[in-house]
């Protein structure tokens, strides 16, 4: 069993690509549960990293594996790791540390598959982002393995939760991707908690210097297996490339959804807070997108890929590790926000579009000064991208134009427009206008072109702010309005209260996407919205009906129910004082010095003056 209990994952069933040749699972020596398991999952040929390392580890030798993601190395590890675990033995035996959230919550549920038939085994991940007490039950309780995130796991050692002296087996998992995060002090306090005689299984994409003395310092002998670094890309992918400066990007961005014949659009950024920062500009400009990254629950992360599958979300914001395993046939455009890293990231990336036997595009801004990353990523991929201009708000404008003219032929086909021919026929004969210059001005009024004003065409599809969004308040500090009344909304809009805030991890991302995805609104809908302590207050543009409140009270955020309704002030009793030294719930998160003790319940970081760090 799985105490984690995530929603199943394709992740490592969409890792064991078919081989036409080669040796099968069954010539593989894996005990009888785990070959049934492996035909259970439907794989009968290994992919390439898990011919090499499976016979290995089985042999109880250490292994360096350097392998992309999507080769099938959770299996290369995994099912290794199994044959070495003791189910009658409660004791902690196995563990695998991984770099976020989601892919340890990947990689455990794919080894509670692989030991789906074992009686008494039990897998339990651990990660930060999420509360302590479900994590400390599972772990009291005996978890032969235990997949976690360095900080989190470290958390459990300190206090007592989690033993690693009785461990026989232990896994890093994308190594490089670990050390580029910043956790390479973690894993060494980690690994001196474990038995020097311990099996160790080491799988990264790259080998920097970093990852070889980890290898040097903690393996014994290690066999060394790999699989061809990939060098070329889909040729259904059309490749090209923008050179964007930095405080330009967000409206190059929606310039370019703007003007897009796609289905559906991936946006790949590099860190959490850029998915979120570009999801809201984007929802605000009226794009239905979504963003997804380590920490949107798997249920949530889920929820979204349904409705991008689905037709009912068109844009998705992701973070590199979040998309694994993304697999929608629906996307026709990919765009790098940011340049990755490292080559493989871009073939990866842009791999989730062109599928199927369908083609797909994919878009990399490039700053003036990331010629040189450019240069590595045509390297790798054998391929020269070709240089585009970003479309300008006239190309944007002329775009909605031709696709409101392409509708014209059906909408005339069905008729009913007397009332339309009537009123426009009393209006030339009334008014002298040109009745090209008529259809030319309801055409601009249509696609959202109100011309020269307080907004205009540039700030409408460029870097504008975003409109009526106030950042975040940041001390998590309950409502502290002392009069009796709501706070005032602005003009034409309609405070509501939401019933989830800081402490339950609220984002405004998942406020403004869920609101607009189950109340039918878009982000222009949606005015200030002000996170709070507990609870969240939000501005809609007129009023809600019943209906839409009723769907929307019903939806969730980091598993709480929104439960909107009006904002009608302070509740009585008056606002509750923010101690800085203590959150929500009394729990202390600093020392008597008012310093951060960066070891506290949520794994939150804030300042001695209780302002939330980034």
């Amino acid at each position: 069993m799985i105490d984690h209990a995530p929603s199943p994952s394709t992740a490592e069933s969409s890792e064991a690509p078919s081989q036409p040749e080669g040796p099968t699972f069954a010539d593989l020596d894996l005990p009888a549960p785990l070959q049934r398991a492996v035909a259970t999952l439907g794989f009968t040929t290994p992919s390439p990293i898990q011919a090499q390392a499976i016979p290995a580890l089985l042999d109880g030798r250490d292994v360096i594996g350097v392998a992309q993601t999507g080769t099938g190395k959770t299996a290369a590890f995994g099912l290794p790791l199994l044959t070495a675990v003791d189910p009658a033995d409660r004791s902690t035996q196995a563990i695998v540390m991984a770099p976020t959230r989601e892919l340890a919550m990947q990689v455990a549920d794919a080894i509670g598959s692989f030991a789906h038939d074992v009686d008494g085994l039990s897998v339990t991940a651990v990660y930060g982002g999420s509360p302590y007490g479900p994590q400390e039950r599972a772990l009291s309780k005996g978890a032969q393995v235990v997949v976690g995130t360095p900080g989190r796991v470290i958390d459990h050692l300190k206090k007592g939760n989690l033993r690693l002296d009785t461990v026989k087996y232990v896994v890093l998992d994308e190594a490089d991707e670990m050390l580029r995060m910043g956790f390479a002090e973690d894993v060494e306090e980690i690994l001196s908690y474990t038995p020097a005689t311990k099996q160790v299984a080491l799988f990264s994409a790259t080998m920097p210097p970093a990852i070889q003395k980890v290898a040097a310092d903690h393996m014994t002998d290690p066999v060394s297996v790999s699989v061809a670094r990939q060098s070329s890309t889909v040729t259904s992918v059309r490749q090209r490339y923008a050179v964007v400066p930095f405080r330009h990007k967000t409206g190059a961005l929606a310039r370019v959804l703007a003007t897009s014949d796609a289905d559906a659009a991936i946006v790949f950024v590099r860190t959490r807070s850029a998915a979120e920062e570009v999801g809201v500009e984007l929802v605000a400009r009226g794009v239905v997108a979504a963003t997804i990254s380590g920490d949107v629950a798997q249920n949530e992360r889920e929820r979204i890929v349904e409705r991008l599958r689905n037709g009912t979300l068109d844009v998705l914001v992701a973070t590199d590790v979040a998309a694994r395993g993304l697999d929608v046939e629906r996307i026709g455009l990919v765009v790098n926000f940011d340049v990755p890293g490292e080559p493989e990231a871009y073939v990866h990336r842009i791999g989730r579009t062109g599928r199927a036997g369908r083609t797909g595009e994919a878009l990399t801004f490039v700053a003036p000064h990331e010629r040189r990353k450019l240069r590595a990523i045509e390297k790798t991929t054998r391929q020269t991208l070709e240089e585009i201009q970003v479309p300008s708000p006239a190309d944007v404008s002329r775009h909605r134009m031709k696709k409101l003219l392409e509708r014209v032929p059906e909408r005339a086909e069905k008729g009913r427009l007397g009332i339309y021919t009537e009123l426009v026929g009393e209006f030339l004969a009334t008014s002298g206008t040109d009745p090209a210059q008529l259809a030319a001005v309801l055409g601009a009024i249509a696609v959202g072109d109100e011309g020269p004003g307080t907004r205009t065409e540039e700030e409408e599809f460029t870097g504008a702010s975003l409109k009526g969004q106030d950042r975040p308040e940041r001390g998590g500090r309950d409502d502290d309005r002392r009069s009796g009344g709501p706070r005032p909304s602005s003009k034409g809009y309609t405070a509501y209260r939401i019933g989830v805030g800081h402490s339950h991890g609220a984002k405004p991302p998942a406020i403004v996407g869920t609101i607009t995805g189950e109340g039918g609104l878009t982000g222009k809908d949606i005015g200030k919205i002000d996170i709070l302590g507990s609870f969240s207050l939000v501005e809609v543009r007129g009023e809600l009906s019943e209906e839409q409140l009723a769907r929307i009270g019903r939806a969730r955020i980091a598993g709480r129910a929104l439960r909107i309704a009006k904002d009608t002030g302070p509740k009585s009793g008056g606002a509750k004082k923010f101690n800085p030294r203590h959150d929500d719930r009394g729990d202390r998160r600093f020392d008597k010095r008012g310093q951060y003790d960066k070891r506290d319940r949520t794994g939150d970081r804030y300042d001695r003056h209780g302002a939330r760090r980034p």
